[in-house]
Parts: C-alpha cells; sequence; structure tokens
C-alpha cells in the first residue's frame, strides 16, 4: 500500500533530525517527559476531575483546544537544561544524509516544520541557529509553545497551524518520528484535519510502533539517507508520468507500399 507523495513534511528533533552523542542523555530526557506527562495527567483526574472519566483525555474531544489554557510550567525540562553546560555541538550533531533530504525537498518547494517535545529556549533555537536548519523550516514548535506534549496531537496540528498555508483534502503530510510517542502523535493528528497525516517510523524504536499499530513497511525508514533514495523515486516517477501525459504519442505513418 503506497504512503503517498508528500506535499508537506514535519519532522521530530531528538533523535530524528539531531542525533545525541551522548544515548544516554536522550534516554534521560525521553524517560522524563514521558513521565512527565503522564503525572499530569494522574495529578489532573485525581483533582481536576474528580477521578471521573479517563485518565487520559479523549483526543477527539475539544477540551484540549480551549484557547484559554495556562501555560505549562516545564520544570523538569528548564531543570535539565540549565544543567547543560557543553557547547550544544558537544551534545549533538545533525543525523546521516539529513541535509541531503533537507535539500532535495527545499529544491522541490515541499514546506517543512519541525515540532520537539524538547525546549526551544536554550535548546531547540541553539540547535538551529548552530546547524543552519532555520532556513529550511516554515514553522517550529517546541515544549513551550504548547499545552500537551506527544504522544498528544497538538504539536503537530500548532505546526501545520503556523506553517501558514492552506491544508488542502489531497495533501500528504508525513510525520518523520522516532519514538513510539511520535506513531501515535500522527495517527490522532490525522483525525483532526481533512488532509492525510501519515506517520514516518524513523529507525529501530519507532518501527516496533508502527508494526504495532498495523503500519506496513513502506512507513519505515532506517536513516535519511534511505529516505533520500525513497523521495528520489517518487519524484523522478512523478516527473516522468507528467512528461509522457504532456508529450503526445507521435504515430508512425504507414508505408505505402
Amino acid at each position: 500500500m503506497s504512503i503517498g507523495k508528500p506535499t508537506i513534511i514535519i519532522f521530530d528533533m531528538d533523535g530524528t533530525t539531531v542525533r545525541h552523542l551522548n544515548p544516554r542523555l536522550l534516554s534521560l530526557l525521553e524517560f522524563f517527559d514521558s513521565m512527565s506527562y503522564k503525572c499530569a495527567k494522574l495529578f489532573s483526574w485525581l483533582f481536576k476531575r474528580g477521578r471521573k472519566g479517563s485518565i487520559v483525555p479523549k483526543w477527539h474531544d475539544p477540551e484540549w483546544l480551549n484557547v484559554n489554557k495556562k501555560k505549562p510550567r516545564l520544570i523538569v525540562h528548564r531543570a535539565l537544561h540549565r544543567v547543560r553546560r557543553k557547547p550544544i555541538e558537544q551534545i549533538v550533531q545533525p543525523s546521516l544524509g539529513l541535509y541531503d533530504v533537507l535539500d532535495f525537498l527545499k529544491a522541490n518547494n515541499i514546506p517543512m516544520a519541525l515540532v520537539s517535545n524538547g525546549l526551544g529556549k536554550g535548546y531547540g533555537h541553539d540547535i538551529l541557529e548552530k546547524f543552519d536548519l532555520a532556513e529550511y523550516y516554515m514553522a517550529t514548535t517546541f515544549r513551550e509553545n504548547i499545552q500537551y506534549s506527544k504522544p498528544h496531537p497538538e504539536p503537530i496540528l500548532l505546526a501545520l497551524k503556523r506553517m501558514e498555508i492552506p491544508i488542502k483534502s489531497d495533501d500528504v503530510v508525513w510525520y518523520v518520528g522516532d519514538n513510539h510517542k511520535d506513531i501515535i502523535a500522527a495517527i490522532e493528528a490525522n483525525k483532526h484535519v481533512s488532509a492525510k497525516i501519515v506517520p514516518i517510523a524513523f529507525g529501530l524504536s519507532a518501527a516496533f510502533a508502527a508494526l504495532e499499530k498495523n503500519l506496513g513497511p513502506e512507513h519505515i525508514i532506517m536513516s535519511f539517507h534511505d529516505m533520500f533514495d525513497q523521495l528520489k523515486l517518487m519524484f523522478e516517477d512523478l516527473d516522468t508520468q507528467t512528461m509522457s501525459q504532456k508529450s503526445p504519442s507521435k504515430k508512425i505513418p504507414k508505408t505505402v507500399l
């Protein structure tokens, strides 16, 4: 089953756009992010909703879209980044093959955005500046911009909104992420827009999540080199089809005997 040629692509940051030089740090950040999400939902269920309903709110309810939402305090996130003393290039590096993919998409006028559960201030924005990534993304969404982090779909939906481009029903939005929560977020975001949002699992961890959700192998890429090859084939096939449609077939005249 074809996932469709992308018309928009949104990338996760940690573990996808950039790789951590110390994998333990990424695991620690992911652990604290997951725990803070679960604890927040548990306390909300206990004290705000009086133990009514499910602990994790149903994402198809409009409750989380309330414009009067309070900004998250992000105590754990800020504490983790305050203890950081190393320059950003000693913590993360762009994933191998990333620029080939970004340059190819930019050359083909495919709008791109970046989302992250991490903070922008003191981390995400430093990554964008240090590695000259800002020029590729029409919009970015970081933890301080949202009320609910992934696996909630809000980060993806906000990124689409911030891109300020009309989203049509025939759009195909790839969301590329390396974690279980990325796959869930993309699946849930697909329920809120008319366009098709396609989860793209980047690496082994997300691949297991994709298979768990009955997504086919076409949803899995193991590196940006693989993604580049896949995109190149998609766009070249489209160009070939377009040229064949524009060029009428020439009839060979019959030979007069």
